[in-house]
């Protein structure tokens, strides 16, 4: 017998031994017999084997049931290590099907940094035509995004790098354009005595919006420098743009900045602003001292015209300290000179960078490139255009302070 069936004759064995020991229970005599009474002697040696019957039935029962339960544990250990070894031979083709993706992976990793494919990935840039690189990989898949050499994402990272503003900027690289939540006031935490009920908090927030955008820049190149070959051609081209992109990125989160009020709003954070019409030894304290406790790594922005102002205040006294208080110094000459700075212009920015910028990039950090051989084809000049998908945004209140004149 299967399984089922087993279990359904004990089910029936159950019942059957049930049923046995109502009738014996029916059967019990209620008092003693009396020796003036044979017929009653009669009925109850009847009785008594009609008992023994009852008995012996329950014995035989009893015991096949002792057999059936010994089989049913035997068929469920059988089912059980049926199972055990079905879900080992899965679990082993799961393993082996990931080792095999992970050596498809190794493998197509290997192909992507040898000169054969950096030849191919470059003449792809070049052309659009993918198939020389799709030919090199382990995987020939005819969609999807063509596998970049790894040198391109040293390229890329380095040029983003060199940007010093940027490369402090926190990163995300989610679809779409993203929304940030910010809090605009709170009550604190209090002490909690006991009997004595908390106050709630009260909270306002707001959110700021990273609508994504393309930072575009292009460049006409001879037909010599077009006609470079695999790793040259991708240095030349990947720094050289990568680095303007990045670059223009820190401008437009610059001006963000220098735009910003100095109130928070739902949709908006604030940057404060201090007025220092005359640059000192303590205009960097002073605005460091407008940020928030968490700007806990903030770095100052300047025109490096500004940064010799700054340094001929502190040479021209014989100062020892730094104006700087120590903090790292980063460029930017969209960011007005002290001597050029009018009544209100920013002059310095102060914060931090990593805690109160965000860049979202939904596209990932690659450049996306088109090139144009006939607008300036009888200058012997091919324009190639970089475009990169990016999204900037201020998302912390008092994360960064303006100086203004």
């Amino acid at each position: 017998m299967n399984l089922d069936e087993l279990k359904e004759r004990l089910t029936a064995i159950d019942a059957e031994l049930s049923d046995i020991v109502d009738e014996l229970e029916a059967e019990a005599p209620d008092e003693e017999p009396t020796e003036d009474a044979p017929e009653e002697e009669s009925a109850e040696e009847t009785e008594r084997a009609s008992t023994e019957e009852l008995e012996a039935r329950s014995a035989k029962l009893m015991e096949e049931r002792q057999t059936i339960m010994a089989e049913i544990e035997k068929a469920e250990a059988a089912i059980a290590e049926e199972k055990r070894a079905m879900e080992e031979v899965i679990a082993n083709k799961q393993t082996k099907e990931i080792e095999k993706r992970e050596e498809e992976k190794m493998a197509d990793m290997e192909i992507r940094n040898t000169n054969e494919y950096i030849n191919a990935y470059a003449e792809y840039i070049k052309s659009g035509d993918n198939t020389e690189c799709r030919a090199l990989l382990s995987e020939n898949a005819t969609g999807g995004t063509v596998p970049v050499p790894e040198i391109v994402y040293d390229i890329v990272k380095t040029a983003w790098e060199r940007e010093g503003i940027m490369a402090r900027v926190r990163k995300a690289y989610l679809k779409g354009n993203i929304k940030v939540g910010f809090e605009i006031s709170a009550t604190g935490a209090t002490v909690h005595n006991e009997g004595v009920a908390v106050d709630e908090e009260t909270l306002v927030l707001g959110v700021v919006e990273l609508p994504a955008k393309s930072i575009k820049k292009w460049v006409s190149i001879s037909d010599e420098a077009l006609d470079l070959s695999g790793e040259a051609f991708l240095r030349y081209i990947y720094d050289e743009l990568t680095y303007q992109i990045a670059k223009k990125a820190a401008d437009e989160l610059i001006a963000l900045i220098k735009a910003a009020g100095t109130a928070s709003t739902t949709t908006a954070v604030a940057v404060p602003a201090i007025k220092v019409t005359t640059v000192g030894m303590d205009t960097v304290a002073q605005a460091i001292a407008q940020l928030s406790d968490d700007a806990a790594n903030p770095v100052v922005m300047m025109n490096k015209l500004t940064w010799a102002e700054f340094k001929k205040v502190q040479y021209a006294n014989g100062y020892g300290a730094d104006p700087f208080e120590g903090l790292p110094v980063e460029f930017n000459n969209t960011i007005t000179a002290y001597s050029a700075a009018t009544t209100g212009v920013p002059y310095v920015i102060v914060g931090d960078l990593e805690q109160g910028a965000l860049a979202n990039f939904p596209n990932g950090e690659d450049i996306q490139f088109k090139f144009d051989e006939n607008t300036l084809a009888t200058s012997d000049l091919v324009r190639v255009i970089g475009r990169q998908f990016v999204g900037l945004g201020i998302v912390a209140p008092n994360a960064f302070c303006k100086v203004t004149k």
